[in-house]
């Protein structure tokens, strides 16, 4: 430890540092990438991917489910009323989402937003690349 000098101790805490910051630095979570026909379609150029279902530990509802939706550019989708509760995250690319009237954002990849049950919702694809909607459903007991 004698042997250690000014500059030996700052290129080792540099080092030490900048390994941390690696290790510790969140990174983004890479979408999934779908086959075209994969899911089932639910309007021309968009298809749902449904991921996984369990009960729910959330007392006001029974289960919860997890589904991709896959838009391809210029894809739209239009829901006059949302079955139930749910939570939404944009997991890449950019939707347009238009929540009933006066309530209209642009979903950027990392985007969170949330529906309660009988709300409108309208999604665009306006961008060049694919997009995907990540949904957790909250649903009810029957």
């Amino acid at each position: 430890m004698a042997d250690l000098d000014r500059r030996s101790v700052l290129a080792f805490g540099g080092a030490t540092a900048a390994t941390l910051l690696t290790v510790f630095t969140p990174t983004p979570a890479s979408a999934q990438r779908y086959r075209p026909d994969e899911g089932r379609e639910i309007a021309p150029g968009v298809r749902r991917v449904d991921l996984t279902k369990r009960t729910s530990e959330i007392p006001a509802y029974a289960t919860v489910s997890m589904r991709d939706m896959v838009y391809q550019p210029g894809a739209k989708s239009d829901n006059p009323a949302m079955a139930n509760d749910m939570v939404c995250h944009c997991l890449e690319g950019e939707l347009q989402v238009t929540q009933g009237p006066g309530k209209q954002f642009l979903a950027k990849t990392g985007d969170v937003w949330s529906c309660i049950k009988g709300m409108p919702e309208a999604n665009v694809n306006n961008g060049t690349t694919i997009a995907i909607m990540r949904v957790i459903d909250l649903i009810p007991p029957a």
